[in-house]
């Protein structure tokens, strides 16, 4: 289990590298200068230059990187050009509140596809599996920036339930959740359907039939850790998402997360932000599918040799 981690970790370094290396080259393709930026379109282009240099703006670009790189070595991300502030240090603010929603999100996925998918797959053709169905190409069908809306429409100014938006104590992570979490429900009802449905017919579980248990309880005790081997995989790489459909919902819902400081990084020009921000949700994704891959080495240790 130690070599097969080792060499999942060894994967991850030049995806890692190769993420840091793309956002650097894409960001400066952005039209746009962030001196001219930061200072107005009255600036003087005395004033513009001298802050270009004072920034660090007006060096070749492989000398930035080369400088970028150093930083990233060292654990220093550089400073805001905006803000002025270390990015660590804004990092560190707004991260943790886009983890509490992507982590809201998918309890609220869970919650919804767990029980429907293994209804679904225990009553296969009648009206939950057909329901399920529906649900799930209702969920996979709306998009976030179309759903948020709708149910700040509706729980939030019809029904005055919930805060419109902002950060206001548990109750405002319902819509945003909700808004978040659906499609990955959707897709993981189906997931958990599909797999569930395969394990019913496979001789073990006929064999625990056989032998006194109910279809519930063999599904339970037999059927559904060998379910969960493909639905942990989606789930690794819908958290990932998560991730980044935090970027929309968090603009929607006023969320005070790093998706709305990267909205505003990109709209300022803000380099080293959006380079920090992208970076950190790109390794976040790597060590959720890391962590993946060892739980589905857990579960089946045929995975461990490969």
């Amino acid at each position: 289990m130690i070599g097969f981690a080792l060499r999942r970790f060894a994967q991850a370094v030049p995806i890692t590298l190769a993420v840091a290396t793309l956002v650097f080259s894409l960001i400066h393709l952005i039209p746009g200068d962030p001196a001219e930026v930061m200072l107005g379109d009255g600036a003087r282009a005395a004033d513009i230059q001298a802050l270009r240099e004072r920034l660090g703006l007006d060096r070749p670009l492989f000398a930035q990187y080369q400088h970028f790189l150093g930083g990233l070595l060292r654990g220093d991300l550089g400073t805001s050009l905006y803000y002025e502030r270390p990015v660590t240090a804004l990092l560190a603010e707004r991260f943790p509140r886009t983890l509490e929603l992507a982590l809201a999100a998918l309890a609220v996925a869970l919650l919804i596809s767990v029980p429907l998918g293994l209804l679904a797959a225990l009553r296969q053709g009648r009206w939950v599996d057909r329901f399920s169905r529906l649900a799930a190409l209702l969920g996979v069908s709306m998009p976030s920036f179309w759903l948020g809306p709708l149910l700040i429409l509706l729980f939030a100014i019809r029904w005055d339930l919930v805060p419109v938006s902002g950060r206001q104590g548990v109750i405002s992570l319902i819509l945003p959740a909700a808004t978040l979490g659906t499609q990955v429900a959707a897709l993981l009802t189906r997931m958990i359907r599909t797999a569930l449905a395969a394990e019913l017919a496979r001789p073990y579980l006929r064999t625990a039939r056989a032998k006194g248990l109910s279809v519930f309880l063999a599904v339970l005790r037999h059927g559904l850790r060998n379910a969960l081997l493909p639905v942990i995989t989606v789930l690794g790489l819908q958290f990932g998402s998560l991730l980044t459909g935090s970027i929309i919902t968090e603009t929607i819902f006023s969320w005070p997360g790093l998706g709305s400081q990267l909205i505003q990084a990109i709209r300022l020009r803000d380099y080293p932000l959006v380079l920090g921000g992208v970076l950190l949700i790109a390794v976040t994704y790597v060590a959720v599918n890391f962590l993946t891959d060892l739980a589905n080495a857990g579960l089946d240790p045929r995975l461990r040799s490969q």
